[in-house]
């Protein structure tokens, strides 16, 4: 099968059953989408499919094949961060790091749709976990990116 994973092809020969994750990680070298949970509660595998949020670890690179998708190795652009990869800097949004992949994608998803988010909006499409509890700096960090869109 073939998929587009960060504005590239590739050729897979993988049982179609196989989750994205295993097929990014172990078959395409993309270690940016994490195992957490295996039960699409946690979020670490998120990835944009067509722009909307998909947890990896659930989801049959059968039914990504021919879609878009992007992990967070593929958000910036031209070597330019994403108004969101530059604000989780700005704002030093992760701790451990390990979720944090996920959260900015998901993040990049809520923008695309809300572009001025409320703390509401935020907290009901954050739907990630985080152990390390950074969940108030990613909402600065949100709101910092929504601002940043907003003027460029």
């Amino acid at each position: 099968m073939k998929l587009n994973v960060n504005g590239q092809i590739h050729q897979l020969d993988v049982e179609p059953e196989m989750p994205l994750l295993w097929a990014l990680r172990d078959e395409l070298d993309i270690k940016g989408p994490k195992y957490g949970c295996g039960i699409a509660q946690c979020g670490a595998c998120t990835v944009l499919l067509n722009g909307e949020p998909v947890r990896s670890c659930s989801y049959p690179v059968s039914s990504a094949a021919g879609q878009q998708v992007v992990s967070i190795e593929g958000l910036a652009n031209k070597g330019k961060l994403h108004a969101v990869q530059q604000a989780w800097i700005d704002h030093q949004v992760p701790q451990c790091g390990y979720c944090q992949g996920g959260q900015m994608l998901a993040a990049v998803a809520l923008l695309k749709k809300k572009p001025k988010p409320t703390d509401e909006d935020i907290d009901a499409a954050m739907t990630n976990i985080c152990r390390c509890g950074t969940y108030a700096r990613m909402r600065n960090a949100i709101h910092a990116a929504a601002r940043q869109a907003g003027q460029s």
